[in-house]
């Protein structure tokens, strides 16, 4: 059996481009809810997804949660996408979700180079704290306190695990968790008064660069080898890519570098509007987009890359 086509729905048809006739995603899709565990390196690649997204005409959400909540969330598929996936520091917190297969992990890190391990101010390393096994040493004028950041937090639990196993002799330490801001606060006051502290720390962060620090070895079993030298990962609702192609394209897309976060975090703890930021470092490095929008149109399906160009007036 031959099928015609009448003339007026040939015409129809022959007007549509190729996007065009891509399924465009559901109108749910259109609000991108994103977490925000309120570190300073999450802002940071929040950010740019924020500009990438409102660029292709998305809206996009942030809620600021801890990161056992998120993945609760993520789970139960109230929220869409994490960026901030620490691995090893974190994994013991992602395992149970990991395990039952309720979130999604992405495959590729969306960015290597990264450490998160305990640190001292330089010339506390210089006198002789310079290992794990060292700190038990110097408790008097630690206050027997090590300062971590916010509860629930990876890093936190693995202090948390190291004082309840009396491992290196700091079982009756003080774990100090507040945030990252009081955290930072304590170890600037430390600092100016050249007093002692143990504080957590990471890369990549603009502390490396306000503070004279050093990472502490022998934090392996906790904390990985090379100063619990880390990967960073994407987290979706396990059917995001489904219910939300498009968006979940661009979030797939999203990679970083530990340089690039720097610049963006530095700017970003002077209490500058992270989007403004993110705009900003994007617009002085477009090539860029070329990774990030490989493969994306906007949420009505036009051209992705010309649509965040002319957003960002470039």
């Amino acid at each position: 059996m031959t099928i015609k086509l009448v003339p007026a729905l040939m015409s129809t048809l022959l007007c549509f481009s190729a996007g065009d006739l891509l399924a465009q995603e559901p109108s749910s899709c259109k609000t991108m809810r994103i977490a925000d565990i309120g570190w300073v390196d999450n802002a940071a690649n929040n950010s740019v997804l924020v500009t990438l997204s409102e660029g292709l005409g998305y809206t996009p959400k942030k809620t600021m949660v801890s990161l056992p909540i998120t993945l609760a969330s993520i789970q139960k598929k109230q929220m869409d996408v994490y960026l901030d996936y620490w691995s090893p520091s974190t994994d013991e917190t992602v395992k149970p979700f990991r395990d039952k297969k309720t979130v999604k992990i992405l495959q590729e890190p969306n960015m290597r180079g990264a450490k998160y391990t305990l640190a001292v101010p330089t010339y506390l390393h210089e006198k002789g704290l310079r290992d794990f096994a060292d700190i038990s040493r110097f408790k008097e004028e630690l206050g027997g306190k090590i300062y971590g950041i916010e509860a629930g937090s990876g890093g936190n639990k693995q202090i948390n695990k190291i004082i309840g196993e009396n491992k290196f002799g700091l079982g009756d330490f003080k774990h100090i968790e507040s945030s990252e801001a009081a955290m930072r606060v304590a170890v600037a006051r430390a600092i100016k008064k050249q007093e002692a502290i143990v504080f957590l720390a990471w890369a990549p962060h603009p502390m490396n660069l306000q503070f004279d620090m050093t990472y502490l070895s022998g934090g392996d079993d906790y904390f990985g080898p090379n100063f619990g030298a880390a990967e960073v990962y994407t987290i979706t609702a396990t059917d995001y890519d489904q219910r939300c192609p498009n968006a979940a394209k661009l979030v797939s897309n999203m990679k970083f570098t530990v340089e690039m976060e720097a610049a963006l975090m530095d700017r970003i703890m002077q209490k500058e509007d992270p989007n403004v930021v993110a705009k900003d470092w994007i617009k002085q490095n477009p090539e860029w987009l070329d990774t990030w929008l490989a493969g994306v149109t906007t949420f009505d399906g036009k051209s992705g890359i010309e649509a965040v160009k002319k957003h960002l007036s470039l």
